[in-house]
């Protein structure tokens, strides 16, 4: 049976609402109470699979050994899709229902599953470079309507390529990691010179990840297909925002520190080939795009989204987005096409952001900017609370996944809680 068939079950409990049933099988890199190093593990229900335990005890090959010890992914990915395929139906037919090498292995089971409450999660991958897209039309017309007017919204160039900017692969930290408000220059239009302090305007971004499997060299373009073949997976992804870092800064050359201090992934990656079931076509795209750019197949994933905001004073988070990831103008193969055209190469660890997610409907905007409008609109929370950017304390929830039959793909969750300046 393939690894992604609805009936699947595995001899693990699993609920109909959990993220990580056997249909999914992402991978994390984890370490737990028995002293070892951070290793490679598979989401399965409420455990981690411990992918080394079964490489030492010769349940998986993947032809080098020793590639689960390793405290990051990079090492797995280089191997290629093929090998990410038939381990992927390995560690599936390991955990069916109906299959007894595991299941009737008592002293190998204790050893290989892990409970998700005794794991610390880590983050899953060396980031090699991050590149962060801007490929929601939704939001791209919302934020320049708000800041060149209704008649200017889109810049020219953005309905003819996907717009993007090279960010900082050091500040790229795994979901649960708590961020610092950054300081930079501040210069509101009311004010003559700029002052140097801690961000006023501090905003989160919903996005989905794109973790780069495989290399590309240097001087070469790439094919739909290719591109499609060098996607490991994805991750949900929150890219930190400054806006009154932003708003000085961006001119001419685009964000720089306002983006720099912070990007949050969830610790899970779930696999291109988990998504498959939930493929569909994005919005029509008018003008149609140059030839290098047009897409043969449906590239987008029906894949629903929320986040949550819990204020420092509260105790639980409010939802205040629900939108979904197929309403992107630009998918990410068109994004890793681009990105390479003019010969950049790409490598094993590239993490490409996919930019705010937004919808067409109120509800559906991926930021405060946003959904307070630039401020002039605040939110409202429980226990009379207000929000039009994000204050010390408060922590940001996203999280995100597909719904199957009877089962879901999901990512788990990413989030973040900001601390004060200093």
């Amino acid at each position: 049976m393939h690894p992604n068939d609805p009936k699947l079950r595995s001899f693990i409990g699993v609920d109909a609402l959990s993220d990580f049933p056997i249909q999914n099988l992402p991978y994390g890199v984890f370490s737990a109470k028995d002293g070892l190093a951070p290793r490679v593990g598979v989401a399965i229900g409420n455990y981690v699979l411990d992918l080394w335990e079964l490489e030492q005890d010769g349940r998986l090959d993947v032809g080098e050994l020793g590639v689960f010890a390793a405290p990051m992914l990079n090492p797995f990915m280089s191997l290629g899709p093929k090998v990410w395929s038939r381990t992927r139906a390995r560690i599936s037919e390991l955990l069916r229902h109906d299959q007894p090498e595991l299941r009737d292995n008592p002293t190998l089971r204790e050893r290989a599953l892990v409970p998700m409450s005794n794991a610390k999660l880590h983050l899953p991958i060396t980031v090699a470079g991050y590149t962060d897209f801007y490929s929601s039309k939704e939001h791209a017309t919302n934020v320049g309507v708000m800041f060149r007017g209704k008649d200017n919204a889109l810049q020219p160039n953005w309905l003819h390529m996907p717009i993007g900017y090279n960010g900082r692969a050091s500040t790229v930290v795994v979901g649960g990691t708590r961020v610092r408000r950054p300081r930079g220059q501040l210069k509101p239009p009311s004010v003559e010179l700029p002052s140097f302090g801690p961000c006023k305007r501090l905003d989160f971004e919903l996005e989905m990840g794109v973790v780069i499997g495989q290399p590309s060299p240097m001087g070469e373009m790439l094919s739909e297909r290719q591109a499609e073949d060098m996607i490991f997976g994805f991750t949900l992804l929150n890219d930190w925002s400054a806006r009154d870092i932003q708003q000085w800064e961006y001119v001419p050359l685009g964000p720089f520190q306002a983006k720099a201090f912070a990007t949050s992934i969830s610790p899970w990656i779930v696999t291109r080939e988990a998504l498959e079931p939930f493929r569909v076509h994005g919005p029509v795209q008018d003008p149609t795009p140059l030839p290098y750019l047009q897409q043969k197949q449906p590239n987008n994933y029906d894949l629903h989204l929320d986040v949550g905001l819990r204020a420092a004073q509260m105790n639980e988070a409010a939802n205040i987005c629900r939108t979904n990831f197929k309403y992107m103008y630009w998918s990410s193969v068109q994004q890793l096409v681009h990105h390479a055209s003019s010969g950049c190469a790409m490598n094993v660890g590239d993490l490409l952001g996919s930019g705010t997610i937004s919808g067409p409907e109120k509800h559906q905007r991926g930021s405060l900017l946003e959904i307070s409008w630039n401020g002039t609109e605040p939110i409202e929370l429980a226990s009379d609370t207000r929000r039009t950017f994000l204050e010390d304390g408060d922590s940001l929830i996203m999280r995100g996944w597909c719904q199957g039959d009877g089962y879901r793909v999901g990512f788990g969750e990413v989030e973040g809680t900001i601390l004060p300046a200093t």
